[in-house]
């Protein structure tokens, strides 16, 4: 009995601990940062129907796992547009985007992507990204 009621302090901690990084926002750490700024994401390429790389700045690649594919995202002619939620201009889940395929030509069709998760990538992985993939 003292076993369990250990490990569910230890786990109740854990979770305290995560809700506390969760609310102070962005790490200064930024290699353990998950959060960046909106405005400074400058490009994107789906190497996939159902994934997202995105630049943000200089060095930085984050992956948008998608919850469902668009062969739009392999069209030329599309550009993802991108409603922030609750006015913040920080990206730090999915629930903070909310975005569309939109194709330039041909009547301008629209598309919403549903974000399943975002993870930065590593620089090994991004050294990895074919060059036709890299954002």
């Amino acid at each position: 009995m003292r076993a369990h009621l250990i490990a569910l302090a230890a786990a109740v901690g854990l979770a305290g601990f995560a809700a506390q990084a969760a609310i102070a926002g962005p790490s200064a750490d930024p290699g353990r940062d998950t959060c960046f700024l909106s405005s400074n994401w400058e490009g994107w390429k789906s190497p996939a129907p159902n994934v997202i790389l995105i630049r943000v700045s200089l060095n930085q690649v984050y992956e948008l796992d998608l919850s469902a594919g668009s062969s739009l995202l392999q069209d030329p002619d599309v550009h993802l547009v991108n409603k922030m939620w609750g006015g913040g201009d920080y990206v730090c889940s999915p629930l903070d985007l909310q975005l569309y395929a939109v194709e330039d030509m041909g009547g301008g069709m629209r598309e919403g992507l549903i974000v399943k998760s975002i993870r930065r990538l590593t620089p090994a992985e991004v050294a990895a990204i074919p060059p036709k993939f890299r954002p």
